[in-house]
């Protein structure tokens, strides 16, 4: 019965230790997918949004990008255009976007889905705070920003 009761025990350490180590390989694969999007979405507001980098904009977006807002209800590239993005572009003075706070998760072998809130200044004085929901795709080595949908727009 001793030696049944070590077996078992053994085995269980075993099982453990292969689960830790799952776990463990797993946490260091969504920390890399976090890390990822996260610099995904620097490029796409700090540089071509906040910059008004309309050619790397172009780059980070698919190009059946669907854009649904609380504002101007959906919008379809249209060429290189989008409503929200030619209206920031037209305007005169600065409007930047920084974000408060996101949460990633994986979306199997798709992609990845980003929910998060962030502020929008003019002129480095804050005008309101939105809500949005990416959904990223991974072609290859490269993430394409697939769907937008913004809502909860408050101003200040």
């Amino acid at each position: 019965m001793i030696p049944m009761i070590n077996t078992l025990v053994l085995f269980m350490l075993f099982l453990s230790r292969q689960a830790s180590g799952k776990t463990n390989s797993e946490n260091a694969g969504m920390e890399l997918l976090k890390d990822e999007i996260i610099a995904m979405d620097n490029l796409l507001f700090d540089f071509a949004f906040n910059q008004c980098d309309a050619a790397l904009f172009k780059k980070i977006i698919s190009d059946d990008i669907e854009f649904y807002d609380d504002r101007y209800g959906l919008n379809i590239a249209n060429g290189d255009k989008i409503k929200a993005i030619v209206e920031k572009y037209s305007r005169p003075e600065k409007l930047v976007r920084k974000l408060n706070s996101c949460t990633i998760d994986k979306l199997g072998d798709f992609g990845a889905v980003q929910v998060g809130e962030h502020t929008f200044y003019n002129n480095d004085i804050p005008q309101g705070t939105g809500k949005f929901i990416h959904i990223w795709e991974r072609k290859g080595n490269e993430w394409k920003l697939k769907r937008i949908v913004s809502y909860e727009h408050k101003p200040f």
